[in-house]
């Protein structure tokens, strides 16, 4: 854990979030600025800053598994859209790994 961190701080209970699901390793949130009518936020719990840094496959396994059972349980059985951005040029605002699971509308290309 960073204790700089703000998702850091909502895996550990000090910042308040709406959760959606969690495992022991990993947690989903409702993003606080939702660009779409799903817009769920899913990290691991320990600090990771940005796919740059993954070495585990194992968690990134469990952010898979649990990204669809959201999407599943969502009802987001038309598609879904996951993401993630990685450093400042790649638009990472919150440098602790998390990807966004989008859905509930058409997703357009190119993404922006």
């Amino acid at each position: 854990m960073s204790s700089e961190c703000l998702f850091c701080k909502i895996a550990e209970g000090s910042i308040p979030a709406e959760i959606v699901a969690e495992t022991e390793s990993a947690l989903a949130f409702r993003d606080i600025n939702p660009q779409a009518p799903t817009h769920v936020l899913i990290i691991p719990r320990g600090h990771v800053e940005s796919l740059n840094e993954v070495d585990d496959p194992e968690m990134m396994g469990e952010l898979v598994r649990l990204s669809r059972m959201i999407a599943s349980r969502e009802g987001l059985e038309n598609g879904w859209r996951w993401v993630t951005n990685v450093g400042g040029d790649g638009g990472q605002s919150v440098f602790h790994l998390h990807f966004h699971l989008l859905g509930g509308r058409r997703m357009n290309w190119p993404p922006g």
